[in-house]
């Protein structure tokens, strides 16, 4: 596999929709185009303004969901579970319909994923999450009211930290509803992902959940 471009250029610039790093997620991404033509198939760009305190970060998107629809966890039970509960703590405004189309507005939020594009079985190599860092990391950098980073899941709590250069990561561990101090001076909060296996197999609940959200409000206020 290619090495990594070198890094993006500030002001933030989103992935291309043709962005070549990743041969791999490139070749499936071509696959799929032939396959769902009317279908997002692309890098996934960021949902929400530059200046939100609050910066959720995903995985990477789902087959059904953002690399369908274009918009971050939009389309598949996880947008169901995450926009619910974004517009009951007030993070978002409006209706969410599973659509782009819908009018859904995020309000001090921003919502973006770790790996911009599609990964066959859901899970990026890490030369993947390589390739793709420098976009968080300019990202992050052009956010300048940015307080509270939410890591939807292990592998986004991992390069969160890989992105803003946090050592040890040992000291940070992932735990479900944990908020972190960070070095940075930023905070960072972990929760298990909104996926419907979490939900199904009963490791995270709708309850659960809120919990984050009620613990990230209070870290704004």
């Amino acid at each position: 596999m290619a090495a990594p471009s070198p890094a993006v250029a500030s002001p933030f610039d989103e992935p291309p929709l043709d962005c070549p790093r990743c041969p791999r997620l490139v070749a499936f991404r071509q696959s799929l185009q032939g396959q769902y033509p009317d279908w997002n198939n692309a890098p996934v760009r960021s949902f929400g303004g530059l200046d939100a305190r609050l910066l959720i970060v995903g995985l990477a998107p789902g087959m059904k969901g953002a690399n369908r629809t274009g918009r971050p966890f939009t389309g598949d039970y996880a947008g169901d579970l995450l926009y619910a509960t974004l517009l009951k703590y007030g993070f978002a405004r409006g209706t969410y319909r599973a659509d782009p189309a819908d009018g859904l507005s995020l309000v001090d939020a921003r919502i973006c994923n770790a790996v911009r594009c599609l990964p066959p079985e859901n899970k990026p190599l890490p030369v993947e999450f390589t390739a793709c860092r420098p976009f968080l990391q300019a990202e992050v950098a052009v956010m300048p009211r940015l307080k509270v980073l939410l890591a939807l899941g292990k592998g986004a709590h991992d390069q969160v930290l890989r992105a803003l250069g946090v050592r040890p990561a040992g000291a940070y561990p992932f735990i479900h509803n944990r908020l972190h101090g960070l070095p940075t001076g930023l905070l960072l909060a972990d929760s298990y992902h909104c996926s419907r296996y979490n939900t199904n197999t009963g490791r995270l609940t709708e309850a659960m959940f809120h919990d984050v959200f009620e613990q990230v409000k209070k870290a704004l206020a």
